[in-house]
């Protein structure tokens, strides 16, 4: 596995031979964030996901979510509930012609979490651990990889990875300042424009 220096890419003729991951949050990300949302009738996707995820395969990227999800911690829904929507999303992915290698999760939460969910975790965001993980479990070159985020905990967790690409989006104006962002954007489609205007893998 290729890791380089928390934050600092990989030159480009070493990474055209490893495996990359585009990792993505979920809420904010993925759907419109509701907060907490569980129920699928309750979930819309963001314009523009599915034509950046479609191209991040097509230029060999593997779909990695990474979400906290302290509503199962706090008790408003269970891990069932969040499997049942994980699954349904999943198949919206794959009927889309963009399939999620892989979804983490992290229920826990260091203050509001209940019983066992009441803990700090290396996985809750802005902690590395769910990039981490996933690295090792499908051998990622996160020194190659990108991460896309809507909060500056999304950023810190892909800098301290070792993810060198990091888009903050900010859909309202104006744009956020961020410490660890190296892009921010105002939608996903001046994402996919940004993320792959230089791709030198195609």
């Amino acid at each position: 596995m290729a890791v380089g220096k928390a934050g600092h890419a990989m030159p480009d003729s070493d990474c055209r031979e490893l495996r990359r991951a585009l990792f993505l949050d979920r809420d904010g990300v993925i759907n419109h964030d509701t907060g907490y949302l569980w129920r699928i009738a309750d979930f819309v996707f963001k314009d523009g996901i599915f034509d950046l995820c479609r191209l991040a395969v097509a230029r060999r990227y593997r779909l990695i979510v990474v979400t906290n999800q302290a509503g199962i911690g706090r008790g408003l829904y269970s891990e069932s509930d969040f499997h049942r929507l994980t699954a349904w999303m999943r198949r919206k992915f794959e009927q889309e012609g963009a399939p999620l290698t892989d979804v983490y999760h992290c229920p826990f939460h260091g203050q509001q979490g209940l019983g066992i969910y009441r803990k700090d975790s290396f996985d809750r965001k802005p902690n590395p651990g769910m990039l981490l993980k996933a690295a090792r479990d499908h051998n990622v070159a996160l020194a190659c990889s990108a991460i896309v985020g809507d909060k500056e905990s999304d950023m810190e967790a892909g800098y301290r990875a070792g993810v060198p690409h990091r888009y903050l989006l900010h859909e309202q104006e104006p744009l956020v300042a961020s410490v660890l962002a190296t892009h921010t954007v105002n939608s996903l489609t001046a994402l996919s424009r940004l993320l792959f205007e230089h791709d030198p893998v195609s």
